[in-house]
């Protein structure tokens, strides 16, 4: 373990407006049920406008340097959770593996269970986003993202993709699964920026 990093006392406006805290995430997905992922198949994989793919078994990610994060997490539907403990990898690190060219602006998270979101580029240079595989000490139940979760503090949760399998690197901002579907592009909890 590299260190611990907390994004908790960063603003003095802790809670985003409109939102409350309550005890503990609530649970959403695009499909009733989530299957038991074949891990000796999964692959995490880096694409797109970069200059190295990257593809990497689950064992070979859990070998990659960890940092333990200590962040609030803000739903778009107005809940918000106070201090939970993620550990896994920067997504900073993956960025200095892969080295995204300099048309790269915005990346597109694939999920194992068919949902996508886009994220600007700068937020996953920063260092409070990782693609977490431990949540509150413990491997992320299956509900919460196992294998894998991009975990964006910065952003409303929605972003912060679980079953992520894929990152692809583009040069233009693409609509995921719920921008499709009227959510904003972006999803500042601090701006609102919750719906178009």
């Amino acid at each position: 373990m590299e260190k611990v990093i907390s994004s908790i006392n960063l603003r003095e406006d802790r809670l985003p407006p409109g939102q409350r805290w309550i005890s503990a995430p609530i649970v959403y997905d695009i499909v009733d049920d989530i299957p038991d992922w074949d891990m000796d198949k999964y692959r995490f994989k880096v694409f797109g406008l970069i200059e190295n793919p990257l593809e990497l078994t689950y064992e070979e990610i859990l070998r990659l340097p960890s940092i333990e994060l200590i962040a609030d997490f803000h739903c778009v539907t107005r809940w918000s959770v106070k201090e939970i403990l993620w550990e896994g990898i920067q997504t900073r690190y993956i960025l200095d593996k892969v080295k995204p060219k300099e048309e790269a602006r915005f990346v597109m998270v694939h999920c194992l269970e068919g949902y996508t979101t886009n994220i600007p580029i700068e937020y996953l240079l920063e260092e409070d986003t990782i693609l977490a595989y431990k949540m509150n000490n413990y491997t992320i139940p299956k509900r919460h993202g196992y294998p894998l979760r991009l975990v964006v503090p910065k952003l409303y949760a929605w972003k912060s993709a679980k079953y992520v399998w894929g990152m692809e690197f583009m040069e233009k901002d693409v609509p995921g699964f719920w921008e499709q579907r009227g959510y904003n592009m972006r999803g500042d909890p601090w701006k609102e920026e919750r719906y178009w």
